[in-house]
């Protein structure tokens, strides 16, 4: 497994995650308008319970899975790395069958408590996905471990698929049966996505076995950990990851009592103090979210890979690695921050053209919460570093302080009329920018790597400013004559050639390193040609 296989995994994982990303849109939107406001409140009241249930069992295990695996075929134990396998696969199943039964036969208990009984089936509906959804999360985190995403990458796009399709034509038939039943229907959808997804990476694990079921019995002999030191081992990863995974979700929950009180306690109404966190989370948060898609790939395919180098002392490759993934995610981060920030109030005028007067008053929080996705996407990347050498409680720890400096700053800024709903903008970024920088000092203190600054942040750096002062000067010139939304999306597409451009114009990017992409040779033919023209 060589340096090819870290970035082409991040392009594999990303890809797939757009798509997924696209598809999740053309689920909402349609359902929202079949099943109206009741059926969505219905569906609501299940939907994040599942989520809840199914982020405790898979947002660590695939991680520690992936880490286990990598080092123990780093060191050509074969029948050790499929051991771990078969441990995890145990473990989910059993975690699976345990949430799975929760939420299936206590769903009566679970909605009544939330005061919402309407939403019974549907709890019933998407309960049996999470007994197959954490069995997929053993497939992919062995995988991961051997630095193969594509499995993951299909199964989830298969998985995504069969809940847009299956979810919108049962809440399609069904609605005419009550609005309940529509919700059921569109839940039951994540079932039918989970049944396929299982299918999907299980016939794709039969199919790659052939290949390397020989390694596997050829080091059947070797000394192995017991299943009992392979358990402790899973947990001891996989539950930091998965706190950490859950902090901010708890965090942003807090985040709302704050933002509320503290509004109408300087003096705005229920109204407006609902309209402004509105605002905040429902119109510009989520464009803050996307590039996550992307930077959440390469962290994920980094911790194979550096545990791999980590586990042979091969200190070399595991710097290489590190480096790479930091540049990446850079190169990935800056434009977002760039365009977001100089674009904000077009963007959220171009996305919410019915809600013109909201999306204005919202482009203040996307302007400041856009200066926060370079440090989520650094902080992301170098969580995986940390996870890859087994401090995976280090990143949990600084993003635990992150997040109390949030409230902290949240409380403070939100009391000052003036800043009012802005504030809690500041303190996402601020919490971000303070688990950044104890990530890279928790990097320093326990790795010797030595980050070059001009290649991994400086040539992005340029490379970025360039493309925002294209991003300013184009639009300011074309608003005039397109209007907003054209002159919006034609800004865009310059602004990210230009990028692209500058990527190689400044050698931020290396060809070696666009070689090993998937398809990067006929990148390298388009980027020739480009040359070749601007020569001539």
């Amino acid at each position: 497994m060589g340096k090819k296989s870290f970035m082409q995994g991040a392009v594999i994982l990303g890809a797939a995650g757009i798509i997924i990303k696209i598809m999740g849109a053309f689920f909402r939107i349609p359902l929202g308008n079949l099943i109206g406001a009741e059926g969505m409140g219905y569906y609501q009241t299940a939907y994040p319970i599942y989520v809840l249930f199914l982020t405790l069992a898979v947002s660590g295990t695939p991680i520690a899975i992936s880490k286990m695996v990598s080092e123990s075929m780093a060191v050509g134990n074969y029948y050790e790395a499929h051991k771990v396998f078969r441990v995890s696969f145990i473990l989910l199943f059993s975690i699976g069958l345990i949430s799975s039964a929760i939420c299936f036969f206590g769903a009566d208990i679970l909605v009544t408590g939330m005061g919402n009984v309407g939403a019974k089936y549907a709890m019933m509906a998407i309960a049996p996905a999470l007994l197959f959804l954490p069995m997929a999360a053993a497939y992919r985190g062995y995988f991961q471990g051997m630095q193969d995403m594509k499995p993951t990458a299909k199964s989830q796009i298969v998985e995504q698929f069969f809940r847009v399709i299956m979810g919108l034509t049962l809440a399609y038939i069904l609605v005419k049966y009550g609005k309940e039943y529509a919700a059921a229907g569109a839940s039951f959808g994540a079932t039918a996505g989970a049944v396929a997804c299982i299918i999907t990476i299980a016939i794709i694990y039969k199919g790659k076995k052939k290949s390397y079921s020989g390694n596997i019995e050829n080091t059947r002999d070797q000394i192995t950990e017991s299943t009992k030191v392979i358990l402790r081992r899973l947990l001891s990863i996989a539950v930091p990851v998965t706190i950490g995974a859950a902090i901010m979700p708890i965090m942003n929950t807090i985040d709302v009592t704050i933002v509320m009180r503290r509004l109408q306690s300087t003096g705005w109404s229920l109204e407006q103090a609902n309209a402004m966190y509105g605002q905040l989370t429902g119109m510009a948060a989520p464009l803050i979210n996307l590039p996550q898609v992307l930077t959440m790939a390469v962290a994920m395919s980094l911790v194979p890979a550096i545990s791999s180098a980590f586990k042979k002392k091969d200190m070399e490759f595991l710097s290489y690695n590190a480096q790479l993934g930091m540049r990446t995610s850079i190169i990935i981060g800056l434009p977002c921050t760039f365009g977001l920030m100089i674009l904000a109030e077009p963007i959220m005028i171009l996305l919410y053209p019915m809600q013109r007067e909201s999306a204005i008053a919202a482009a203040p929080c996307l302007f400041i919460m856009a200066i926060g996705v370079i440090f989520l996407s650094t902080f992301q990347t170098m969580t995986g570093v940390l996870q890859g050498i087994g401090k995976q409680i280090l990143p949990v720890r600084n993003l635990f302080i992150g997040a109390v400096a949030k409230v902290v700053i949240s409380f403070i800024l939100i009391g000052i009329p003036g800043i009012n709903v802005k504030g809690a903008a500041v303190g996402t970024v601020a919490a971000y920018l303070i688990a950044t920088i104890l990530n890279y000092l928790s990097i320093r203190k326990h790795v010797d790597i030595k980050f070059d600054f001009k290649i991994t942040l400086l040539k992005p750096v340029y490379a970025g400013l360039v493309m925002a002062a294209t991003t300013f000067l184009l639009f300011k010139l074309t608003v005039p004559y397109l209007g907003n939304n054209l002159a919006t999306l034609i800004t865009v597409l310059v602004a990210g050639i230009v990028y692209f451009i500058m990527l190689f114009a400044t050698k931020s990017i290396t060809t070696e390193e666009v070689l090993s992409l998937p398809k990067g040779e006929k990148i390298m033919k388009v980027v020739r040609k480009f040359k070749k023209t601007k020569n001539n």
